[in-house]
Order: C-alpha cells, then sequence, then structure tokens
C-alpha cells in the first residue's frame, strides 16, 4: 500500500545511514560490465565535445572552466557560443549542495515538491489541505496559495498543466481536481474564489467501488491526464471531452506511480507495488494486455520518472533501490518468482540486512543505484535536467533526511544533501536550468539547495 499508517515518526526513528556503508564500492563493480547504449549516449550528451577537446588540445577528462570559456572564445563550436554538449559538461559540474537557504515551513508534512518545465514556478504540496505555487522569479514570493477540497489522507500527487494555467491534484479519492491557476488572485478557495471543477475518476463501468489516486500527470499537449490507483487500475482522462477515456486492470496490487514515456503519448509506464514496471501502448490495447513487463525490484515500485525518449526511465523501489530500464529488454510476462521477502511491510521497519544481498533471479534492469531509504512514503526519484546536465546524474529522496545524487554511468553517488531536514523527504526538483534543487520534507520546510563546484572544476590550467 502507498501510504503509511497515522503511527508519529517518534515510534520509528531509526535511520538508514548504515546503507551507505560499502554500498558504492559495490555499485562500482555491477558497472564494470555495464555497455548498455544509453550509458554512452549519456557520456556523449554530458560532454565535452569532440571538437572543444581538440581545440583546447587535451584528451582529459578533467577540463578547467578557464579552459571551457577559452573554447568558447575562439569559437570552437563554430556557432559563437557553447554547444549543447559543452553546456551541459561545463554546467553539470555544478552540483546543489550548498545551503540550504529555507523557503517556507509549514504546520504538516509535505508530500509534493515540483519546478515548473521553464523553471518560473514552483509547487509544494501538503498534508494540511494547502498547495502553494511559488513565484520563483520574484523572490519566491507565494504566486498561488490553493486551499484544496475533499481532501482524504494528504496531497498524493499535483501537476501543472504544460501551458502553467492549470493544476490538477489527487488524494485518496477517486476525484481529481482541476484550477485554474492563471488568474491574478493569490488566495484560491474551492468553491469561493475559484471553482475547483471535480474529475470522477469512478464514472465507469468496472468501478464497483471507491479508490484513492496515488499518482496523476499531465499529457506533453495538456489535453489528458493519465493516473494510477490503489484499485490496481489505470487511468486516462480527456480534459477535452471532460471524460474518462480508459481504465486499464494494470496490475496485482496498488498503481502507485505512472508516467508518459514521451511526447507523443503513446507509451505509459507504471509501477505498483506487485513489484513490476509495466509498459502500455495505447495504440494497441484491444486484449488490455501491456507491452511488455520489467521485473527485478524484489518490493513495491514508488515512482517512475521517464528520460523521455520512449525507451528508458528509473523506478524508485522498496527494495531500497533505484532500477533504470531499457524497454527493448521488456519481456511478455513476468518470470515466476518466490518472494522470500513478504513479510516485511516498509511501513513500520527498516529493511532487514539479510534482504539487502538478494537479487532477483530474473532481474532485467540495465543498473541499479543504492545508498538511499525508501521507507513510510512513496519517495520519488528524477533523472536531472537535460539542459544543464545532459542528464548525467539521477537524484531521490529519502527516508532518513537527505537528497541522494547519483553518477547515471559510475552508479556512485556524487552528493547526499543532509543535515539541514529532521524528518523524511518524500520529493524534490532539480531546476531545469540552473543548479539548484529544492527538497520538501515531513517536517513541513522546503528548502532550497544552491551551486557549487564539484572538486575537478577547481582543478586549472592555464598553460
Amino acid at each position: 500500500m502507498g501510504y503509511g499508517m497515522s503511527r508519529m515518526e517518534e515510534e520509528y526513528s531509526e535511520h538508514e545511514d548504515q546503507n551507505n556503508g560499502g554500498s558504492n564500492s559495490q555499485v562500482n563493480n555491477e558497472f564494470l560490465n555495464t555497455h548498455n547504449d544509453i550509458f554512452h549516449m549519456t557520456q556523449i550528451r554530458s560532454g565535452p565535445s569532440e571538437s572543444l577537446r581538440k581545440s583546447i588540445g587535451t584528451s582529459k577528462d578533467v577540463i578547467s572552466t578557464t579552459r571551457l570559456l577559452s573554447g568558447r572564445e575562439i569559437n570552437s563550436s563554430g556557432n559563437g557560443k557553447f554547444s549543447s554538449v559543452d553546456r551541459a559538461f561545463l554546467l553539470g559540474r555544478y552540483l546543489p549542495v550548498d545551503g540550504p537557504e529555507i523557503l517556507d515551513r509549514m504546520d504538516s508534512r509535505a508530500y509534493v515538491s515540483q519546478f515548473s518545465a521553464d523553471g518560473s514556478l514552483f509547487v509544494a504540496g501538503f498534508q494540511g489541505s494547502h498547495i502553494r505555487i511559488y513565484d520563483v522569479d520574484k523572490g519566491w514570493k507565494v504566486h498561488r496559495d490553493i486551499h484544496a477540497r475533499s481532501l482524504r489522507w494528504t496531497i498524493s500527487d499535483a501537476s501543472l498543466s504544460p501551458d502553467q494555467q492549470f493544476l490538477v491534484y489527487s488524494s485518496l479519492a477517486p476525484i481529481i481536481h482541476i484550477v485554474n491557476v492563471g488568474t491574478a488572485a493569490k488566495q484560491s478557495y474551492a468553491n469561493i474564489t475559484d471553482i475547483h471543477d471535480g474529475l470522477d475518476f469512478s464514472q465507469h463501468e468496472d468501478v464497483r467501488y471507491t479508490f484513492g489516486i496515488f499518482s496523476v500527470k499531465f499529457s506533453s499537449d495538456g489535453r489528458e491526464l493519465v493516473a494510477g490507483s490503489n484499485d490496481d487500475s489505470i487511468y486516462v482522462y480527456d480534459l477535452v471531452a471532460n471524460k474518462l477515456t480508459l481504465r486499464l486492470p494494470a496490475h496485482h496490487s496498488d498503481v502507485n506511480t505512472v508516467a508518459f514515456a514521451d511526447e507523443t503519448g503513446h507509451l505509459i509506464y507504471s509501477g505498483s507495488d506487485d513489484n513490476l514496471c509495466k509498459v502500455w501502448d495505447r495504440r494497441c490495447l484491444s486484449t488490455e494486455e501491456p507491452a511488455g513487463v520489467l521485473t527485478g525490484h524484489l518490493h513495491g515500485i514508488t515512482h517512475i520518472d521517464s528520460r523521455g525518449d520512449g525507451r528508458c526511465f528509473i523506478s524508485n523501489g522498496k527494495d531500497q533501490a533505484i532500477k533504470m530500464w531499457d524497454i527493448r529488454k521488456m519481456t511478455s510476462n513476468a518470470d515466476s518468482y518466490e518472494d522470500r521477502t513478504s513479510n516485511w511491510d516498509y511501513r513500520y521497519s527498516r529493511y532487514p540486512q539479510q534482504y539487502k544481498q538478494l537479487k532477483h533471479p530474473h532481474d532485467q534492469s540495465i543498473a541499479t543505484y543504492r545508498g538511499h531509504s525508501v521507507l513510510r512514503t512513496l519517495i520519488r526519484c528524477y533523472f536531472s535536467p537535460a539542459y544543464s546536465t545532459g542528464q548525467k546524474y539521477i537524484y531521490t529522496g529519502s527516508y532518513d533526511s537527505s537528497v541522494c545524487i547519483y553518477d547515471v554511468v559510475s552508479g556512485s553517488q556524487v552528493a547526499k544533501l543532509k543535515g539541514y531536514h529532521q524528518l523524511a523527504i518524500r520529493d524534490c526538483s532539480w531546476h531545469p536550468f540552473d543548479p539548484m534543487l529544492v527538497s520538501s520534507s515531513w517536517d513541513g520546510r522546503v528548502a532550497k539547495w544552491s551551486r557549487s563546484s564539484c572538486q575537478q572544476e577547481e582543478t586549472t590550467d592555464l598553460d
């Protein structure tokens, strides 16, 4: 199940800092034999370009900022500015690890935090019925303070439309609310200052009881919503026609996370407490069967983030691991596997030490990243931004009050943001263009971590 019970944190105060012990060397050993072209493309996109290497006369990986700027001055890219690859190489060495700076503090747990696609707005959703939208470019002033309607348990997810005019939010109820956030009003009260239209996902002939929604996302054109629920299903809602157009009985347990694979909207990824990731092709759903299944997690999936290329995605799991997937490796059915860890419940105790050595015998993932902890709540993970890093990092919240950043290619943990938050960090978001990361925690705090240079950036070479 995707949500924690009402037990207070003090009843379970053991954090999993010991998870880090030895994890990096183990992951690096696993990555020695990784040859998937996704890793090769990541290296290419995160630079430096071959033309830059030639222009400054070096083949070394360590290139100082001085030399990078010199290469730009002599127009090594041929267009008078950094190429996208060289820009990602330069900005990607600046990690948002300084700080943090407190942005806001509420008296309830923060469950959702996300930058808009252009980085001008930031959305934070809290258990106490509040969703706040901040204007990043105006000193993080509260742009909109939304008082959620008909909330059950918490804000489970929220998503801004691509044009940033509308916001949808979900809770453990079958109704997703949509709010017009493009108006000038700062305060937003349901049916008082705004109409919070309720989109009823239970109006389907196959639905016979109430359920809750864990995950909701806009399509890239803003015309549809995809949602995952605890009735084991995926839903698609057509906002233009204002009706539910698809319900898939997708899994054998809660569907904790869904995501569109790319801008076309044809492919949908889903992750469930049945430990499986599935790929759905909407062009061929006559049999309601997935296009493919990916096995490898030993426990439920808490979050999925797509690389945006229709091929690769990552998933966070209750087995304390992020896995990367290439859908070209998917199979038509899940391989049978006798679960030896089914008696453990992530809501009540830390992950047993003996389970950390277990590996799924039919693991189809192409890489595994460890060092964070996934307990009590649906911890989220993401690729770092394409513009500023070439998606060379993966980052995730953690139950031990930290944010972990991993190198995609090596698997090593390159940074851990800790020492400020006091409770679990369920969600976090990296600014799409600037070296800035915002974490939101169950301690009610929203904090900003800013830019800092990696160690190799300090290496200057003026020859």
